[in-house]
């Protein structure tokens, strides 16, 4: 009974050899959410990203007046509360006894794996998937996407167009034109330009068309694809399987400072296991804890295709 594997002789040492399946299992899975979100690290509870208006312009001053003074305004504040994540197994002593560990741990660790892979992407997925919904709001106290962002200094601006749209090279173009327009909360024009194409896999050979076609697609008179050729989307499509939309489309910006669409790991993955005195099953978990969400809106351009 030497080689049998029992509670009793269960040692710590043969765990490693599960982490080492579980690791292997979940570095190999692609990642996805990256595309979404900048990442950044967390030692709190939460974190708050506070906004802070800029200057207007500078105002003419007539010989002998005083210098007019501006203020910077606190605008929006978003709140990030990083939510804790865990799921388990157990190897019975049944199944330790009848030497069933390693077949067992193999699969429920691929197993586990695959769940904490696929439960970070829906996560992520779903602060675009809710992008146009009232119901899921940012610090300015409306969706995502939205027609009427409010301004600190008054008024409303867009990331959304007015009437949404299929995808389409005329569609991409008006995006285009209308992110290199956006101005910040006291009206002052910014260096924010596209980056990214976010599509559902519904897209993909219409982004592939759009995107790199030497000539303009469905056009016989052999026009550039000026997209392409002006290399407005430098960082290409990226195709998310998580999105449920098949027509929504999504347009990532440059921001600066990383306070657009924002990712904080609170806790990286964590993978343990012992053995319960009581019943003598051995028993495997993994845990994580982090938050998705936004700050600046204007991150993204977001269309909730027809």
């Amino acid at each position: 009974m030497a080689g049998l594997i029992t509670t009793a002789s269960h040692p710590k040492a043969l765990w490693p050899g599960v982490k080492q399946w579980w690791g292997q299992t979940y570095d190999e899975h692609q990642v996805e959410y990256t595309d979404l979100f900048d990442s950044e690290t967390s030692t709190q509870n939460y974190e708050e990203d506070v906004q802070l208006t800029g200057f207007g312009l500078v105002q003419q001053k007539p010989e002998g007046s005083g210098v007019l003074y501006d203020s910077e305004v606190q605008g929006f504040t978003t709140r990030y509360t990083h939510i804790a994540y865990a799921l388990g197994y157990i190897i019975t002593k049944e199944e330790l006894d009848d030497n069933l560990y390693e077949t067992v741990s193999r699969k429920r660790a691929a197993a586990l794996a695959m769940s904490f892979r696929q439960t970070k992407e829906n996560v992520a997925a779903n602060v675009y998937n809710r992008a146009f919904s009232g119901s899921y709001v940012g610090g300015d106290n409306v969706s995502l996407a939205n027609t009427a962002h409010p301004n600190t200094s008054g008024g409303t601006w867009a990331n959304r167009p007015t009437v949404d749209v299929d995808l389409s090279e005329a569609a991409l173009e008006d995006a285009i034109i209308a992110i290199m327009g956006l101005q910040n909360d006291r009206g002052l024009l910014i260096n924010i330009m596209p980056k990214t194409l976010i599509i559902p896999r519904q897209q993909v050979f219409n982004a592939q068309r759009i995107l790199h076609s030497s000539y303009q697609t469905g056009n016989a008179n052999n026009d550039i694809n000026v997209i392409k050729s002006g290399n407005y989307i430098p960082g290409g499509f990226k195709v998310n399987h998580y999105l449920t939309s098949p027509n929504a489309w999504f347009i990532r910006n440059t921001i600066p400072g990383k306070t657009g669409m924002k990712y904080y790991e609170r806790v990286g993955i964590q993978f343990d296991q012992d053995n319960d005195f009581d019943t003598m099953n051995a028993k495997a978990k993994g845990y994580e804890r982090y938050s998705f969400g936004w700050s600046d809106p204007r991150a993204i351009w977001g269309v909730n295709g027809p």
